[in-house]
């Protein structure tokens, strides 16, 4: 018993001190390495290089997927390039293996000493999370060596050696089980350390850790899989063909581990160096064998994950994250962002077929629609709830910023469905029972303005998902261009009233409804801009002309009573709220 909680206990610190480098690295540069994987996406080399360099970093291929998944379903990143960065990932994740299958035992102490040195004496944040890792990377080692002192009595039990060498001759079961322990700990990295640690003290045999390896890797290219499960088919084709290709490399793989292992042992200098030279060779071997052919498993994974209709998925709430997600900020908000970018899918399409049930009173489709709002309330609900669950965690400012960014973006797409449900479906809903129809003027009317809004609604989700400064002034831009052919379409519609036209005057009401709902609509839509101009100064502080003071009473009365002056001009900008307001959503 007290060799298993010992053994328990080294798993335990090797686990905490893998978690401690991989937030503390992404705390540090989690935006960089976001940025380095969108934009690696142009050839499959550098996206496989990129994945190499990210994961060698995070030590998660898990969390690279996240990221990976959240681009792939806003098509930031192409299927190809997505599944090339998944197969450098697998590759990055060997290099702590590598690092520490060295006699490295000395550096504990001192990485422990220098990371609380700096964790304790320097207030910048930067130097703060990269002590972290500094923790992380001492308490690693000296997880290693708690193990490896656990793990040596295991030769002198009988029945420990009996299981141990039974599960020898079963490559398959120790496959198996290898697996289901990295399903368990969610880190493919601790479980070869782990394995490694064992042979290196005599615990088990080397061809069986080799088996145990391959579990391993197996087991690591699940998680991501399981992570994405209910994420849109375009996200889930990366995980997908990556688990294909390492599924039938172990299948390749285990019937030659015994040919390989003899000029593996020959170039290796320990037993722990043998397993880090094999996890490492079987993941670089599978890589260059599958990037050629990255075409062909994406074109097949898209076959098992093709497009669905959104009524398909209508039943699906929820965020789907693997257990330590929310203890890794940037794996958390990489989650989050996914389900956002999920439900402004549902919110596209609610907004894109709407125009439909309007011109044609196409009701079978209105009833569509105002099923999928329910769809966007309990993804709006799921991702409040688990945001407010990331917030009880220690965040960073710009991790707490970003968090409020998605909960400000899913609240106005809320809205959105709202206004499409409860507005214009209940006025399409009203124009279908009077069978009213739009004069041929009115309609092309509103379908400009509608086509204009879709426009800014890709806009807006290429914004959340880039951070496009560019873009998100061109999006605030078009809040007074909405805004300006609201009321060029209300007053050729008047015109129209006015000259006695029967169609105009009967849907005049649907009519105006239809353009003011558009144009809040748009106004939620260039909400998600403020925040982006906001952190590049951007936005000045008010609307209002410097100078101007609010009025007193009697000056307000005095005023009232004389005759209105001309306008001065001044420095505001009339309709831009790039001189000015900032940040709040229209009220609904």
């Amino acid at each position: 018993m007290e060799l298993l909680i010992n053994l328990a206990g080294g798993v335990a610190l090797l686990l905490w001190g893998i978690r401690m480098v991989r937030t503390g690295l992404t705390r540090a540069y989690g935006a960089e390495l976001r940025r380095l994987l969108a934009a690696s996406g142009r050839s499959r080399v550098k996206a496989f290089l990129a994945g190499v360099g990210v994961t060698a970093l995070l030590q998660s291929s898990t969390a690279t997927a996240l990221i990976v998944a959240s681009f792939a379903a806003r098509q930031v990143l192409a299927g190809t390039a997505a599944l090339a960065i998944m197969l450098g990932a697998d590759v990055g994740t060997t290099f702590v293996v590598q690092l520490f299958s060295q006699r490295l035992d000395w550096m504990s102490p001192v990485l422990i000493l220098v990371g609380v040195a700096t964790f304790l004496t320097v207030e910048s944040n930067r130097p703060r999370r990269l002590a972290r890792a500094f923790i992380g990377l001492g308490l690693l080692l000296l997880a290693l060596q708690l193990i490896g002192q656990a793990s040596a009595p295991i030769r002198q039990s009988e029945s420990l050696t009996f299981v141990l060498g039974h599960l020898a001759g079963e490559p398959a079961l120790a496959i198996l089980l290898a697996a289901l322990l990295t399903l368990l700990a969610h880190s493919s990295v601790a479980v070869v350390l782990l394995i490694a640690s064992l042979v290196a003290s005599g615990a088990i045999a080397p061809s069986l850790a080799l088996m145990l390896v391959l579990g391993a890797n197996l087991g690591g290219a699940f998680l991501p899989v399981l992570v994405t499960l209910r994420a849109s088919p375009t996200a889930r084709r990366a995980p997908l063909g990556n688990l294909a290709v390492r599924a039938l490399g172990v299948l390749v793989a285990a019937p030659l581990v015994s040919l390989v292992e003899p000029p593996l042992a020959a170039m290796s200098g320990s037993a722990a160096q043998l397993v880090a030279n094999f996890h490492t060779a079987f993941n670089l071997v599978i890589a260059l064998a599958a990037l050629p052919f990255i075409a062909v498993i994406h074109t097949a994974c898209a076959r098992l994950a093709p497009e669905r209709a959104f009524v398909e998925v209508a039943g699906l709430a929820g965020i789907i994250v693997f257990r330590g997600a929310l203890d890794s900020p940037v794996v958390a908000l990489s989650c989050a962002t996914r389900e956002a970018l999920r439900l402004a899918e549902v919110v596209q399409s609610m907004l894109a077929r709407s125009i439909e049930v309007l011109a044609d009173n196409n009701d079978a489709l209105r009833k569509e629609i105002e099923a999928q709002d329910d769809v966007v309330d309990r993804l709006h609900e799921a991702i409040k709830l688990y945001l407010a669950r990331l917030g009880t965690r220690e965040l960073y400012a710009e991790e707490s910023a970003r968090s409020f960014e998605i909960l400000s973006f899913t609240t106005n797409l809320e809205h959105i469905g709202d206004i499409i449900d409860k507005n214009l479906m209940e006025l399409a809903a009203k124009k279908i029972k009077a069978q009213a129809q739009f004069s041929d003027a009115g309609l092309e009317e509103i379908r400009e303005l509608h086509a204009r809004v879709v426009r800014n609604l890709e806009l807006a989700l290429n914004i959340f998902v880039s951070g496009d400064i560019g873009l998100a002034r061109e999006l605030l831009l078009q809040k007074k261009v909405i805004r300006d052919l609201e009321m060029r379409f209300a007053e050729r519609h008047y015109g129209r009233v006015g000259a006695g036209q029967p169609l105009s005057i009967e849907t005049s009401s649907y009519h105006l409804d239809v353009l003011r709902d558009l144009k809040r609509i748009n106004g939620h839509l260039t909400s998600v801009a403020y925040p982006i101009l906001e952190r590049a100064g951007e936005l000045a502080e008010s609307r209002l002309r410097m100078g101007a003071a609010p009025p007193d009473r009697e000056t307000a009365a005095a005023s009232a009573t004389r005759p209105a002056e001309p306008k001065a001009s001044g420095p505001a900008v009339e309709g831009s709220d790039l001189s000015g307001t900032k940040g709040m959503a229209p009220s609904r």
